[in-house]
């Protein structure tokens, strides 16, 4: 795999990077993402072409924000602890992303949320002519998304191949799993009960993933960079209407009704995972949040309507037309990840 994004500046905890100078910026961008994947017939055309990169997007406003509203809630404690990790980024001007972060390139076991990585690798392998994606493929994809199926998806896993899907989440394409990152997506096991198949190289999970890089699965997905504008489009409506309604849909029901959402979420034991595009009222933004509590479903809830809160505020708004400097997303750091699963 090709080293994508290299961080340049290591520093601790929660606090603000030192940018890149401009000429490491200048080189990091002329970087060529031009080898095919692994799987043979992905396009190699990069993503991020004309569009801006979310690790260079954070807005010290949003994000000082966000802070707050995680010590307001009673989480910075948690989140000082790894617990609880979230990404949240403004697309409501798609070509100017606006992005704020806790933890964000922490990883973390997210149960059932990497399906989002199997559905990639179904139609990314149906684009290269590997796939019939047929109404019986559609269907068992849509309940592998909505209702979070795991026959659904071990199914899918299979036929769609392990190597396929983790070519896929570690192309030169997507960069969705990058070590240099601290890790992202993971598929390595189905979701059933037979052995792994190869967990995370960094720390040994077997469905995991980090907020940040679930988030740029998403704005690449919003901005019709997944695959094709096509498969984007089918993919949003597989992950629109979700079917369970606990943590994001179950605060955004009660507090935020008239939402839409495409979302999916996770949760095995202590492990509470949620992810979303919501649009209201014409803005629209991405949150991601994961944590490792018992209390984790409660604290996504929460955190959701202090998210979106966020977002419709006066001082946020406000930055839809002010000119801003945005900065990178803190550098990761070798972290103990959560348990291995």
């Amino acid at each position: 795999m090709s080293k994508i994004r290299k961080a340049t500046h290591a520093l601790a905890g929660l606090a603000m990077t030192v940018a890149p100078s401009s000429a490491m910026l200048k080189a990091d961008e002329a970087k060529s993402i031009t080898t095919a994947a692994a799987t043979g017939g992905m396009a190699a055309s990069s993503p991020t072409d004309g569009w801006p990169e979310l690790r260079y997007s954070r807005d010290p406003h949003l994000h000082q924000a966000l802070q707050k509203k995680i010590r307001d809630i009673g989480l910075a404690r948690y989140a000082a602890d790894n617990k609880i990790a979230v990404a949240l980024v403004d697309i409501t001007e798609p070509h100017n992303p606006r992005v704020a972060t806790i933890n964000a390139h922490h990883m973390m076991y997210a149960a059932s949320l990497p399906k989002i990585a199997i559905l990639l690798g179904a139609f990314q392998k149906a684009q290269d002519g590997k796939l019939d994606m047929d109404p019986a493929t559609e269907n068992m994809l849509t309940e592998m998304i909505r209702r979070s199926s795991n026959s659904a998806a071990t199914i899918m896993l299979e036929r769609v191949g392990y190597d396929y899907v983790a070519d896929v989440l570690q192309s030169d394409r997507y960069g969705l799993y990058d070590p240099d990152f601290n890790g992202g997506l993971w598929v390595g096991k189905p979701y059933a009960k037979k052995g792994a198949w190869k967990r995370d190289p960094l720390y040994n999970l077997s469905h995991a993933a980090t907020p940040f890089e679930v988030a740029r699965f998403y704005y690449l997905l919003a901005t019709d960079r997944l695959v094709s504008p096509e498969a984007c489009t089918k993919m949003k409506g597989m992950l629109s209407e979700p079917a369970i309604n606990h943590k994001f849909v179950a605060g955004l029901n009660a507090h935020r009704p008239g939402s839409t959402i495409f979302r999916k979420s996770g949760t095995w034991r202590t492990f509470h995972a949620d992810s979303a595009i919501v649009e209201r009222d014409g803005r629209r933004y991405i949150a991601v949040a994961m944590a490792d509590h018992h209390s984790g479903s409660r604290w996504l809830s929460q955190l959701i309507v202090a998210m979106d809160d966020l977002i419709f505020s006066p001082e946020n708004i406000a930055h839809d037309t002010i000119d801003h400097h945005n900065e990178p997303i803190e550098a990761p750091k070798k972290i103990v990840a959560g348990r291995s699963s």
